[in-house]
């Protein structure tokens, strides 16, 4: 399905600067007026409570993007947790939806439904075409596989877009 931006050629994305860990909330509020608003996400290990742990976050945190048209201004400047938006000169900048579709692309890809235990295909690098078990994200860009090599279970770490799902 196309986005609003895609379908009406007055309309364009924008950056939105949020105000300090607030772009889940800008978001949250935004969408409840009607925005169509992009988030990009990642997946990142962080230490919580002395345990490892993939979470959730934003990739650009304390920007958000949205689809506006000449006449969507006006509520942005009293939207909670929103800033102001970006600009250069003292003029909004479109961003291209070029930019958009691949982030929106790399976010998918990124957020692959990998839980741990699922099996997966190495696709490209040393290991190509071998099978193995996902255990965890290590950091943005890179898994840990346990892969039966030599009679034996080894841990690997390999880049996230060389891996796919069974």
């Amino acid at each position: 399905m196309a986005s609003p931006c895609q379908v009406d050629s007055r309309r364009n994305w924008y950056l939105l600067q949020c105000k300090a860990r607030q772009d889940e909330r800008g978001q949250e509020h935004l969408a409840r007026q009607g925005y169509e608003i992009f988030r990009p996400l990642c997946l990142r290990e962080r230490l919580v409570r002395g345990q490892r742990q993939v979470v959730e976050e934003s990739l650009f945190p304390g920007y958000l993007f949205i689809c506006l048209g000449d006449d969507g201004w006006g509520p942005l400047r009293s939207t909670r947790g929103v800033l102001r938006v970006v600009n250069f000169g003292g003029r909004p900048l479109p961003v291209d939806e070029r930019v958009i579709a691949q982030l929106r692309s790399a976010s998918a890809v990124t957020q692959a439904c990998l839980s741990e235990g699922d099996r997966v295909r190495i696709s490209e690098g040393p290991f190509a075409e071998l099978e193995a078990i996902f255990l965890r994200m290590d950091g943005t860009e890179r898994v840990v596989l346990l892969l039966d090599f030599m009679e034996r279970s080894q841990p690997v770490r390999v880049p996230l877009k060389a891996v796919r799902k069974d």
